[in-house]
Order: structure tokens, then C-alpha cells, then sequence
């Protein structure tokens, strides 16, 4: 037998490069033969995450697409057909026997090209809210799967996010005094940490740094990562005052995780996702735009006893001294939220899914001989 040959297509943003990473990297150690493609476009991060994690780019044109299923995305007719025919090029040169899709700008065009020449299409949608690509999938093919139950697509299976195996293996406990030493935390005392993301958020930057006075009083350290574009002021404390360490970026994310006892952040589906999976609380702030899409991610979480749900635009210094420091200061609440947010993770959706793209396959070839 051949090597399994699969194009995966999820592209533009983290939040859809992440996960489809993720799940080549599972396919790879179930297969180490997988011959797999990643189609991309010259938009977004495709470009500088793909590549860097091993695998072969091939870019097709971008057609950003409407994000409801109606007219507007009839209105690109020949940027779509462009998209679809390299789309199609690509397929036919790798001999793909199978296109998982993630969605984002590359999909549309991975989709109708697999569709129109009778290939494999399996579908993994990661948000609570699915977006068009995928909806459009789930009508051309039976393989389907989500992050969680509530997420309403045809033939839907529920079985989590992919995940990097260092996030869903990582033991918070085992790590924290070296993760702690690493970022220049104390070893004991509780500690926020505190993102908005790869870009940054400025609500919660400033929120945080706002209220960084009281966060000492309180006896509370603090891991800012503050977004590269960002710039956060944060008054200098004493020698005896609990460290509050701002940094730009955190590229190994296990090490942050390890070393906080709390988050708070945006509720994107990865970063929802990844919390979870290592029993992290936290105080989401859901980005205020797209139809309130995040505020759906953590309301599973948050319904657990796992999570605080804040609005932006209720979220400032005075919110994070009355609401969110007594949280950080009482050790029992933290440890049960911590078990909450555990319980509501999936740490195997990975394997999981690309267990299912190799049986289908493998039926597949059966049914053609």
C-alpha cells in the first residue's frame, strides 16, 4: 500500500493554522508515511507558521468570504473559480486522496475543488459559532466534527480542539518552580497571568497594568504578556513587592501555563480549548465583535464553575481589585476551578480525528479495488 495522501487546508489566522498543525503532527506519529500538504495563501500567517512547522506549502489566491452563508458570497465568482482551479492543480499534482479543512479563507476553494473531483472531504470546525466555509462543507460530506455538542453542523461529531501534545501532556505541578524561574516569578504566591492573544488586546492590557498597585497589595505576581505591538506602563515596585513581569511574547506556551494559578485573557476557541486541557482558570473577555462568538467558546467552561466571564466593556482596574483579586487570594476556589476547567477539556481530539482521516481512507481504497 501507498502512503496516505492528505491536503490539509486551514489557513489565514492562529486560530485555524494552530489546530490544523496540530492534527498533521498527530497524523504524522500514527503514519510516519502520510505524504501531507498544507495549502495556504499569501495572506495572513499562513507563510510563517506553516513552514516552520515541517510541512510543504502550496498557496493558491485568497478569497476572503462573507461571514454568512447568503449572496454576498456569489459576488467573487472569478476570484473563487481562480482559487478553485489552483485548488484543483494542487490536488491533482499530490495525488490527495483526502482534504481536511478547518476552515478560514483557504477552505472554500480546498473544498470545492475536492468536491467537484470526487475526493474525500473531512471537516473539523473549532468555534462555537461555525463559519461559512465549513457550513458550506458539512453539506458535501458526512465526515464532520466540532469542538463541543453545542455547535450546531450536519452529521456532527463533538471530540474537542487539536492540541499540541506539550499542552495536552504538560504537568502544571511537576513544571512550576522551573517555569516560575524561568520568567523571574517567585516560587510560592499566587500569579495572574495575563494575555490578549498573539497581537495583544488593550482592554485587558490596560485593565491589568491599571490596577498593578493593588495587585501588590494583595500579594499577587503577575506574567503580562502583553502582545508584540503593545506597550504596557506599570509602575516599579519595592524589592519586598511580588514581581510584575511584562514581556511581549511567549513562544513555548506550557511554560506560562505551568507558572500561573489564574488567567486572564480572550476566549478565542484555541485559547478556550488549551486552558482547559491544563486546568487552568480563568477570567475571559470576549472580543466584542463578530456577532459575540467568543462570548459562546468559554460559556461552556464558564456554566462548568470553571470560569469568570467579564465583558470588555466592564473590564477595568476597578473590576480586576473587587471581582477578580478575591479570587486570586483564596487558594480553595482556585483549586475548584481549576478541577472544573479540567473537566470540561478534551486532550485527545487530536489522534482522535486523525485516527478517523486514516480509517477513511483505508475504506476508501477498499471500496475502489
Amino acid at each position: 500500500m501507498t502512503a496516505p495522501r492528505i491536503v490539509v487546508a486551514g489557513g489565514h489566522s492562529a486560530g485555524h493554522i494552530e489546530p490544523t498543525m496540530n492534527f498533521a503532527d498527530a497524523l504524522r506519529r500514527l503514519e510516519p508515511t502520510a505524504e501531507i500538504t498544507a495549502l495556504g495563501t499569501v495572506r495572513g500567517l499562513d507563510t510563517t507558521l506553516i513552514p516552520a512547522r515541517g510541512y510543504p506549502l502550496e498557496l493558491i489566491p485568497p478569497v476572503p468570504l462573507p461571514r454568512k452563508l447568503n449572496r454576498a458570497l456569489l459576488q467573487t465568482p472569478s476570484r473563487l473559480r481562480d482559487s478553485v482551479r489552483a485548488a484543483s492543480a494542487v490536488l491533482d499534482r499530490v495525488r490527495a486522496e483526502v482534504v481536511v479543512g478547518f476552515g478560514g479563507h483557504v477552505a472554500v476553494p480546498a473544498y470545492l475543488a475536492a468536491h467537484r473531483q470526487g475526493r474525500l472531504i473531512v471537516v473539523h470546525e473549532a468555534n462555537a459559532r461555525p463559519g461559512v466555509a465549513n457550513r458550506l462543507a458539512a453539506r458535501m460530506t458526512t465526515h464532520v466534527f466540532t469542538a463541543a455538542p453545542s455547535v450546531r453542523m450536519a452529521h456532527a461529531t463533538a471530540i474537542g480542539i487539536p492540541l499540541r501534545p506539550a499542552i495536552t501532556g504538560l504537568d502544571r505541578a511537576a513544571l512550576r518552580e522551573a517555569a516560575r524561574q524561568r520568567f523571574g516569578l517567585r516560587p510560592d504566591g499566587p500569579v495572574l497571568m495575563v494575555t490578549g492573544g498573539s497581537q495583544g488586546a488593550r482592554a485587558i492590557n490596560a485593565a491589568v497594568s491599571g490596577a498593578a498597585a493593588a495587585l501588590r497589595v494583595a500579594g499577587v505576581q503577575v506574567l503580562h504578556i502583553t502582545g508584540p505591538r503593545r506597550v504596557v506602563e506599570v509602575p516599579e515596585g519595592g524589592p519586598a513587592d511580588p514581581p510584575y513581569v511584562v514581556i511581549p511574547y511567549v513562544d513555548e506556551m506550557q511554560y506560562a501555563y505551568a507558572a500561573a494559578d489564574f488567567v486572564i485573557c480572550r476566549s478565542g476557541a484555541m485559547t478556550c480549548a488549551e486552558l482547559a486541557a491544563v486546568g487552568l482558570p480563568a477570567a475571559y473577555v470576549p472580543l466584542p465583535l463578530r456577532g459575540g462568538e467568543q462570548r459562546l467558546n468559554a460559556e461552556p467552561v464558564v456554566a462548568a464553575g470553571g470560569a469568570l466571564l467579564v465583558d470588555d466593556a466592564d473590564l477595568d482596574p476597578t473590576w480586576i481589585e473587587t471581582t477578580l483579586i478575591p479570587v486570586l487570594t483564596d487558594p480553595e476556589r482556585i483549586a475548584a476551578m481549576s478541577a472544573h476547567a479540567s473537566a470540561a477539556g478534551a486532550p485527545d481530539a487530536d489522534v482522535i480525528l486523525a485516527r478517523h482521516v486514516l480509517t477513511a481512507v483505508a475504506e476508501r481504497r477498499r471500496f475502489a479495488s
